[in-house]
């Protein structure tokens, strides 16, 4: 791959954005290597979570204005452009494994919507934010529309949206949009660490939760959808191994691990 980095080390696959001319700017080849990532990780059901990254000192720029700007596209060319990204960016905001953005430096534009993409974003102290797009007359895309409001509710996602300013990492903390902070020096073994901890959780007590949480819907809804996976989840071997476990006063084999 000539866009990104990528390895799959004792279960845990990280993958890490490296151009560092653009500071990683989201370019069509990294868009389709992406892509590729993501479909290899759906098969591969040895993978136990995904951590996504920037190499050199940020996370991502956003889209790439060179390629944009010389690019020729029509309305309909860039309509269809947009749905080929749909296709693997639905599929990685659906995986039914944890994805953890590791946010050191710069998540702008569309990189500000890829760390989204993650169920769990933690970011270094030198982090920033920003939904740049009002700037050159764009809207958000990378599925803003859809995770920024869940996060920190309609009002500010709208204020972030329309004023384009950029959120340091403080902020961000405060509004939900990271969970931790970090010194940039350890950012990737924090992130890697909560990875790890998910190769002894149940992938099936881990899929059911991440879909119950974006699926949203009414109270009845929910309730059903809670009993119908707790049952699920009360039949597999993980759940009947740990009961036993907790008997016999063993150590728990799933543990987060503390910040």
């Amino acid at each position: 791959m000539d866009t990104i980095r990528y390895e799959v080390r004792e279960q845990v696959a990280t993958l890490t954005l490296d151009q560092p001319a653009t500071r990683n700017a989201l370019n069509p080849a990294m868009r389709e290597e992406i892509a590729e990532v993501v479909r290899s990780i759906q098969r591969d059901r040895s993978i136990r979570a995904l951590v996504i990254t920037g190499a050199n000192g940020h996370f991502c720029s956003g889209g790439d204005l060179r390629n944009i700007a010389t690019v020729g596209l029509d309305n309909q060319g860039w309509r269809e452009r947009f749905h080929d990204l749909h296709d693997w960016l639905r599929d990685l905001i659906a995986l039914d494994r944890p994805v953890i953005a590791a946010v050191d430096g710069a998540a702008y534009g569309a990189g500000f919507g890829l760390a989204l993409a993650a169920d769990f974003v933690i970011a270094s102290t030198r982090a920033r934010f920003c939904l740049s797009f009002m700037k050159i007359g764009l809207v958000p895309d990378f599925g803003t529309f859809y995770t920024l409001p869940r996060i920190v509710g309609p009002q500010r996602a709208k204020e972030l949206m329309l004023s384009a300013r950029e959120v340091g990492a403080e902020e961000a903390l405060r509004l939900g949009i990271a969970m931790e902070l970090h010194a940039p020096e350890q950012l990737m073994a924090r992130a890697q660490a909560l990875a790890a901890s998910f190769v002894q959780a149940s992938p099936v007590a881990v899929s059911l939760v991440k879909r119950a949480v974006s699926a949203g819907g009414d109270l009845a809804t929910q309730l059903e959808f809670e009993a119908n996976a707790q049952a699920l989840a009360m039949g597999t071997p993980m759940h009947r191994e740990a009961v036993q476990d907790f008997l016999a006063k063993r150590p728990a084999k799933f543990n987060w691990p503390a910040a």
